[in-house]
């Protein structure tokens, strides 16, 4: 992997208080512009924030929403919290697996898409759910789920 540009970095610095309770909030912007959080921007960060590389890294590795790996350009996280998993979203995940040829965990080769599960996104009312890019689509179908992801529609009295 190459090395990561890292100029953007000193302007996400400034928007944050020099202070280690500044730490999670500065690795979600950190994450948010680059799709993940390199190892290169440790040090700086970890100087801001007046904390060690270690523990920069500890909090990296301590929350599942932080990724040390590219993540593609579009998050997909199927929901597989026990309301979502009684109603259906293992055939949402198989559905997504098939059409995208692409694993839980992976991100596609070309960098667009990477695919989750996770535990519980709070939505069980709109079982079975499925976070896009942070926006979460409940009661979804297996045959509409590729559509969604794709960035299609579908009926808006389903969500």
């Amino acid at each position: 992997m190459k090395t990561p540009d890292l100029t953007k970095l000193d302007t996400i610095l400034e928007r944050h208080e020099a202070a280690e309770r500044s730490l999670i909030q500065v690795l979600q912007d950190v994450q948010k512009e680059y799709r993940y959080l390199p190892r290169e921007a440790f040090e700086k960060v970890g100087r801001h924030c007046g904390v060690s590389v270690a523990r920069v890294y500890s909090t990296a590795t301590f929350y599942k929403a932080f990724s040390l790996v590219p993540q593609g350009e579009k998050l997909v996280r199927v929901c597989a919290g026990t309301a979502c998993h009684v109603r259906g979203a293992g055939l949402l995940l198989d559905e997504l697996e098939r059409a995208l040829s692409l694993e839980p965990g992976k991100t596609s080769p070309d960098g667009k898409i990477t695919l989750k599960t996770v535990n519980c996104v709070g939505a069980c009312a709109m079982a079975p759910c499925v976070m896009i890019d942070g926006e979460a689509h409940g009661n979804v179908k297996p045959g509409e789920v590729v559509t969604l992801v794709k960035g299609g529609r579908r009926d808006a009295a389903a969500d």
